[in-house]
């Protein structure tokens, strides 16, 4: 019966499929990095806490992505494995795994809150934020307040993409949003009104992630196609390998990124130190917040990005399950076109009109050197927009295909070889430049790769005319086998 309430995935056009997941998918993910990127923005505008606030949220960053890769390496995983099942015609394989999934989001997020909380310093230090004495101390009483919020972080980012894959993506995108919506309420009450810092910051964003979490839970409770009973939620190792196997590429994906950060945190706090200005105590903190801004950006781009691919993982998974790769070759031009249309976007504000975007980041608390170094990193850094944006679309669409293997060798070029090989490298020849260089030399070189990999997924979804249904009839007739 669960089975036959997703059949119209293999039978409503396309587009409007594409549409319907992908728009709040994008939204979630949105809000999602709203949460970090509204703390930033509210911390750079109080003056009290400037660039060295700026700096300590950079720090932070990472730490936070380390749990949304696992949380999505689950959650993810678990959609993808969902979406394939229920095409397969196989519903009691997906509740094992939403039941599987549960269990595993909890373990994980206790175990990483408590190792936070335990190795605090050294894990702040690990990640630059010994830059100067002011930007560890606020890195330190950030990190501590986050930590505490991590389990209810990972369980609301892990539940997000199963409640999709449930049938649900305006339940999942409202979720994330009710969230959001009161962390940017309560930041300025906490940051400005009482004056609580880098606290204050850090409470409203947990208590936002306490609503999402809430909220999953709520709809656990009330699944709609997939109803997991007591007895799926017991740990199983074939399931649960099967779906950490689907979520790799996402967590590489976001793993990845956390040691290319380190890496750039490290370069810009060690080249920034032979800086001429930015060897100053004064400004030192400058590089590491205003590379921390440009990533927020791009966090916003790539948030849609990934959104609309990741949106899309339900609708491939169940076409691919049902033989329906003509449906598949579809939705891929269609998500490549748009995907490279956001990049261009993207890439217009930050060639015309990087002033204005360093603006919202409390540029005019700052010193000229913190205006001057964002326009200049801004332009370099994200020069190679498009490029990323393809490339990252091709390492979701390749996932949700079950092509784990060919996503999670695209995904480990691009983050670990390029991003943090040419991090280490290129600083060596152009001091502080080589860390923005190491961006667009490494989005070119992953559009080489990913050029092959669109190319002959191209060929493995060609399917001849005779192949193709021609009414919906055939269509659901063929998606039921």
């Amino acid at each position: 019966m669960e089975q036959t309430a997703n059949q119209f995935l293999g039978r409503e056009p396309v587009g409007r499929l594409m549409k319907k997941y992908a728009v709040p998918c994008i939204i979630s993910l949105l809000v999602g990095a709203l949460y970090n990127i509204v703390d930033q923005i509210f911390i750079a505008n109080a003056s009290y806490l400037g660039s060295y606030g700026n700096a300590a949220n950079t720090v932070v960053f990472p730490l936070t992505v380390i749990a949304l890769a696992i949380a999505v390496m689950i959650g993810d995983g678990c959609c993808a494995f969902v979406s394939l099942s229920l095409g397969k015609g196989e519903p009691d394989m997906a509740k094992k795994s939403v039941g599987s999934s549960v269990l595993m989001t909890i373990i994980s997020s206790l175990i990483l809150c408590a190792v936070y909380l335990i190795f605090s310093d050294g894990i702040i230090a690990m990640f630059g934020g010994t830059v100067n004495e002011e930007t560890f101390l606020h890195s330190k009483e950030y990190f501590f307040y986050i930590s505490l919020g991590i389990p209810f972080y990972m369980f609301g980012q892990a539940m997000n993409p199963v409640i999709r894959a449930d049938g649900s993506p305006k339940f999942a995108m409202i979720s994330t949003l009710a969230g959001a919506v009161l962390n940017m309420i309560l930041d300025p009450i906490f940051i400005f009104a009482l004056r609580w810092g880098m606290m204050g910051a850090a409470v409203a964003t947990v208590i936002g992630q306490i609503v999402t979490a809430v909220l999953a839970v709520w709809y656990l409770c009330n699944m709609k196609m997939v109803k997991p009973a007591r007895a799926d939620f017991k740990p199983q190792s074939i399931i649960i390998r099967k779906t950490l196997t689907l979520g790799l590429t996402s967590f590489l994906s976001q793993i990845s990124l956390v040691a290319a950060m380190a890496a750039i945190n490290n370069m810009i706090r060690k080249y920034g130190a032979m800086d001429s200005i930015f060897g100053q105590e004064q400004y030192a903190q400058i590089p590491m917040a205003v590379v921390g801004i440009v990533m927020k950006f791009f966090q916003i781009v790539i948030s849609i990005v990934v959104g609309m691919a990741a949106g899309c993982i339900p609708i491939v998974g169940f076409n691919m399950g049902a033989g329906l790769k003509y449906r598949v070759r579809e939705l891929f031009t269609k998500l490549l076109i748009a995907e490279a249309a956001v990049g261009a976007v993207g890439l217009i504000f930050v060639e015309f009109f990087p002033k204005q975007l360093i603006g919202i980041f409390g540029a005019a608390n700052e010193s000229s050197y913190y205006t001057d170094f964002a326009v200049h990193a801004f332009r370099i850094y994200l020069c190679m927009m498009i490029f990323a944006c393809v490339n990252k679309a091709c390492f979701i669409f390749l996932q949700a295909m079950g092509k784990a293997v060919e996503s999670t060798a695209l995904s480990m070029i691009r983050e670990i070889v390029f991003g943090v090989g040419f991090a280490l490298l290129l600083p060596m020849f152009f001091g502080l430049d080589g860390v923005l260089y190491s961006m667009p030399v490494s989005d070119i070189l992953t559009f080489a790769v990913t050029l092959f990999l669109i190319v002959r997924t191209y060929k493995q979804l060609r399917t001849d005319r005779k192949d193709q249904p021609v009414s919906s009839s055939q269509t659901v007739s063929k998606a039921s086998v």
